[in-house]
């Protein structure tokens, strides 16, 4: 856990959210600023950066992400397609510098890639 790390904060439950799901692996909450309708963070509780410091170990734990995904989607109402996006980095639209998930579904409001 990072001291000044919002999402650690988040999982420890320093800071109450909006939760849809937990295990000792993950937490799930809707986003405070969503961007579609289904709008999920999907946040390990081990504290690492991205998808640029992921380990050999961690491939059990973001596999597990990618299967739940599309099952809280479906849970949330998006039963018509979702979306999941990993940012890494400033140039890839990071924000918070802790591992996490967006998980959106819903009418889209953004655009194709």
């Amino acid at each position: 856990m990072s001291s000044n790390c919002i999402f650690c904060k988040i999982v420890s439950g320093e800071i109450p959210s909006g939760k849809v799901y937990e295990d000792e692996d993950l937490v799930v909450f809707h986003d405070i600023h969503p961007a579609a309708p289904v709008h999920l963070l999907m946040v390990p509780r081990e504290h690492f950066e991205n998808l640029d410091v992921a380990e050999a170990r961690h491939e059990r734990l973001l596999g597990k992400m990618q299967l739940l995904a599309p099952r809280l989607a479906r849970e949330q109402g998006a039963t018509n397609g979702y979306r999941v996006v990993t940012n890494n980095g400033p140039d890839g639209g990071q924000e918070v510098y802790h591992l996490h998930v967006h998980v959106l579904g819903g009418p889209r409001p953004w655009k194709r890639l």
